[in-house]
């Protein structure tokens, strides 16, 4: 506006000898530096704007898509999902890739929406549509958030339970006494459940010996029983007996202590810490988890921000389950289709445990995630999806 005014405003006039005042040499290098200097600092607060214009420019791109007369069509949300660009050879204003910052690898790859493998789901023609997930020992439902969120988009009704003393539930933990009540919240949730309904069981870790127990129990409402990085035991098997030999720990009751061997598994044994809140003349009441390392343990493959969640949310692992042996029948646990997904990178359950357990008991078949941790939900999340929907699409042969 200064500008403007200047020139409509009257010349002065001009004295001829006057000196010329010069600018520095260096005054045009400077001058330049201030001017890179505001731009860097102009991108920089323009970056929230970008976002929001990216994150528009991909809904209307979905609503283009998908035809302007498909006003009811749900958008898909998915923190793991990727929207096509329309100008793939232009360099302007590229949509976002996704709206995790994490670094992908190509075992779990951002896919196009035709790719997703939510697409062609005939949700009418599948035994079941509803997932029950179940956590596994210190972890709560909460671990789940990001199946959840892809299942129900996908369409699938998913339940996930806080068993006793995890997650929000506010029983102490150290009160826990039996696998049974560890385990109350799933089987009371199954047993209300309709005669005709079925459900599809998924534990994780821990949680596989409670889908276990449950399979037992109501076995005419389990559809399938997924078990992922878990433990999948056989009849008369505890969890500290799938762990002893493998992890080179054992309990011994009448010293009421817990006793460690040479050659198991050294970082298991460093994150573990015993509680007795019952005093040390009595067994353990729950273990405790070093939280300096839970990465190394149970989140070696997984995003920083999960990590950070796990470390505020996690609980303790009741003991007493963790002794008890499972009494398991053909006649009602075996009729149940098992499968299981392995987790390679697990440093909690090794795979090598966990071929020992496929091994032992094989189930009808077995996946593999490559490059999974102890925690696919977090590591994995986008191809635990699409292994849970196929499964889920898996008829009787």
């Amino acid at each position: 506006m200064g500008n403007l005014c200047t020139c409509f405003a009257p010349k002065p006039a001009v004295k001829r000898g006057r000196s010329v005042k010069r600018l520095p040499a260096n005054s045009s290098s400077q001058t330049a530096s201030n001017r890179w200097t505001r731009v860097r600092s102009a991108r920089k607060d323009s970056n929230d704007s970008l976002i929001q214009e990216q994150a528009l420019a991909a809904a209307l791109m979905f609503r283009q898509q998908n035809g302007a007369g498909a006003t009811t069509a749900a958008f898909d949300r998915s923190v793991s999902h990727r929207y096509p660009n329309g100008n793939a050879g232009s360099k302007k204003n590229p949509l976002p890739r996704s709206a995790s910052s994490r670094a992908r690898s190509l075992t779990d790859p951002l896919l196009q929406p035709h790719q997703l493998v939510n697409q062609d789901i005939k949700l009418d023609d599948l035994e079941t549509k509803h997932f029950v997930l179940v956590h596994g020992g210190g972890f709560g439902a909460w671990c789940w958030y990001k199946t959840i969120a892809l299942l129900e988009e996908s369409g699938f009704t998913v339940t996930a339970v806080d068993l006793t003393g995890s997650g929000v539930h506010s029983f102490d933990t150290n009160g826990i006494a039996s696998l049974s009540q560890y385990v109350k919240p799933l089987t009371d949730f199954l047993e209300k459940l309709a005669d005709e309904e079925k459900v599809i069981l998924v534990g994780h870790d821990f949680g596989g010996a409670c889908i276990s127990y449950a399979m037992e129990l109501f076995p005419h409402k389990i559809s399938k029983a997924i078990f992922l990085a878990a433990a999948m035991l056989v009849d008369g098997q505890s969890m500290l007996d799938m762990f002893s030999k493998q992890l080179g720990f054992r309990y011994s009751a009448t010293n009421k202590r817990e006793l460690f061997q040479s050659g198991g598994n050294d970082l298991m044994q460093k994150t573990q810490i015993f509680v007795y809140a019952n005093g040390k003349d009595h067994p353990p009441s729950a273990i405790d988890l070093d939280k300096s390392l839970l990465r190394d343990l149970l989140f070696n493959q997984s995003p920083a921000k999960d990590i950070a969640l796990a470390s505020v949310s996690m609980r303790l692992i009741p003991f007493a389950p963790v002794l008890e042996k499972l009494c398991l029948s053909d006649a009602k646990h075996g009729t149940v289709r098992r499968f299981y997904i392995e987790a390679p990178e697990d440093n909690a359950i090794p795979i090598t445990l966990q071929q020992t357990m496929i091994s032992s008991s094989p189930p009808e078949k077995v996946f593999r995630l490559k490059g999974a941790d102890h925690s696919p939900f977090f590591s994995k999340p986008q191809a635990l999806h699409k292994i849970l929907v196929e499964i889920s699409k898996m008829n009787k042969a």
